[in-house]
């Protein structure tokens, strides 16, 4: 399932037609993307890399697309494992990153959004996502990753798919899922580290996400709120051992 992807990207390869719902995935991926230009690769048919391009919403909801996908991947994660015999607890640290608790909260999926034109001023979402399955602790590029399989499941990855993309869709149209997401997030209530682009690094007490998507910190002199796209990392603050991930 090697998926080639011309240059223009998905959503503008089809100028003539709406690239709503188009979808490109693959399980040999060669060439991965992540933020900030971060590259890497990962054995063939161990992990499973996908791509929709959704409609975009309004721009003051636009946040909450990367936020609810991984909603979706995480019901898609449970689904799946749960059926398999062996289910899988995830948790989410904000934006999008799926944790597993059994394993020292390693990284497990993350998540990567971009907006993008298709003409006459129209806009979609391109959202990436990508999950280890199957790796072996020493194939994972860095010690705070984990897959499915090291966690204690074996799953088809076809399954896993056909899961993410049916609640994909449903948890876009549910205004509710918002709440859900919040129930998920474990960031909140954690001290963190927050790292700009500048180089500055805000450290305080997280809140709360707040109606558009945006991780309110509370710091000396108030509470200051962080977009997903303004922000380089969320680390753990000093005074606390939990989340850890990129």
């Amino acid at each position: 399932m090697t998926a080639v992807i011309p240059a223009g990207y998905a959503a503008e390869s089809v100028p003539d037609a709406t690239p709503l719902w188009r979808i490109v995935l693959t399980d040999d991926q060669t060439g991965g993307r992540g933020r900030l230009g971060r590259s890497w690769e990962v054995p063939p048919r161990a992990s499973i890399a996908v791509s929709a391009v959704v409609p975009a919403p309004d721009p003051g909801m636009l946040a909450w697309v990367s936020l609810l996908a991984g909603v979706a991947l995480v019901r898609a994660v449970t689904a799946v494992t749960t059926s398999a015999g062996t289910p899988v607890e995830t948790r989410l640290k904000w934006p999008n990153d799926l944790l597993v608790p059994a394993d020292a909260d390693r990284k497990v999926a993350g998540i990567l959004c971009e907006l993008t034109g298709w003409g006459q001023g129209r806009h979609a979402v391109v959202v990436g996502a990508g999950v280890n399955v199957d790796q072996r602790r020493d194939e994972l590029p860095v010690h705070t990753a984990t897959s499915l399989r090291l966690a204690g499941a074996e799953i088809r990855r076809e399954d896993l798919i056909i899961a993410y993309l049916r609640e994909l869709p449903a948890v876009l149209r549910d205004a509710s899922a918002r709440d859900e997401y919040r129930r998920l997030c474990a960031t909140p209530g954690s001290q963190v580290r927050v790292h700009l682009p500048s180089g500055a690094v805000v450290e305080g007490r997280a809140t709360r996400v707040d109606d558009s998507g945006a991780l309110v910190v509370e710091v000396a002199g108030g509470e200051q709120a962080f977009s997903a796209g303004d922000v380089v990392h969320v680390r753990p603050g000093r005074s606390t051992a939990g989340m850890i991930g990129t």
